[in-house]
């Protein structure tokens, strides 16, 4: 079945999600996020976008951002070939990082552009993983309260509504309706779970889980299932297959 073209924005925003392959993990440690963001930065200067708003989980991220220069696929090729280069050569992997297709939907007004960049910002809370949106350091939340544009280009957003009103918009506990990923809702969240990985198995990450000999690598999923962690999560937080896991 032909894949659906993507729809081009007026405004040229979009919101912009990708995923890890398999819904495996994409950032493992501060050092990882802090590279997806500094590879941002080096890449607004080549492609001259802007960004907006964006939010890094453990196995995706959303840009709500601006292309002017350049198409959306070539901003999104240019990002991620240049991390996957770089966790590879980190981790000692090949291959695959990210599912071969980015999500994006066109965002042409100012109130859906809002309730995107506040749903980027609830993704930690709608994960479990904090109470606050100030609570989480890898999202744009921070630059638009500290006024220090390092990624974002704040001014944009600050032009539509004030900064108290930002701030009010922003923690207002709201079920929005945006493009997102469909990932089942676990019992343990996935920085839980990757802590209990690591305590499982001694490994300080999915590379490293991988590298483990078979027997041991399956005695390890077995004991993970054992913890409650669902067969997607173990799939999401040790780079192993979804089917491997399941006939184990």
């Amino acid at each position: 079945m032909p894949r659906q073209a993507r729809r081009k924005s007026k405004t040229g925003i979009y919101h912009v999600i990708m995923r890890g392959i398999n819904r495996q993990s994409i950032f493992e440690d501060d050092e990882d996020y802090e590279r997806f963001i500094e590879t941002l930065k080096k890449y607004k200067e080549t492609s001259e976008y802007k960004i907006y708003a964006f939010c890094l989980m453990r196995n995706h991220f959303h840009l709500l951002m601006k292309t002017e220069k350049e198409d959306l696929d070539l901003v999104i090729k240019r990002i991620a070939g240049s991390y996957v280069y770089w966790y590879n050569l980190k981790y000692h992997r090949s291959g695959h990082l990210f599912q071969d297709r980015y999500k994006s939907e066109a965002v042409e007004d100012d109130p859906y552009f809002l309730t995107v960049l506040r749903y980027i910002h609830h993704n930690p809370i709608k994960a479990g993983l904090y109470r606050l949106v100030s609570d989480y350091k890898y999202s744009s939340y921070g630059e638009y309260i500290a006024g220090d544009s390092r990624l974002v280009d704040i001014n944009y957003v600050l032009n539509i509504v004030d900064k108290d009103s930002f701030v009010k918009f922003n923690n207002e506990s709201k079920t929005d309706s945006c493009m997102d990923i469909a990932d089942e809702v676990c019992r343990i969240n996935d920085t839980d779970g990757a802590t209990i990985m690591q305590r499982v198995s001694n490994c300080a990450n999915s590379a490293e889980f991988l590298r483990l000999d078979i027997p041991q690598r399956n005695l390890c999923i077995k004991k993970l299932k054992q913890e409650g962690l669902s067969i997607r999560q173990i799939s999401r937080l040790t780079g192993v297959s979804v089917g491997i896991s399941r006939k184990l």
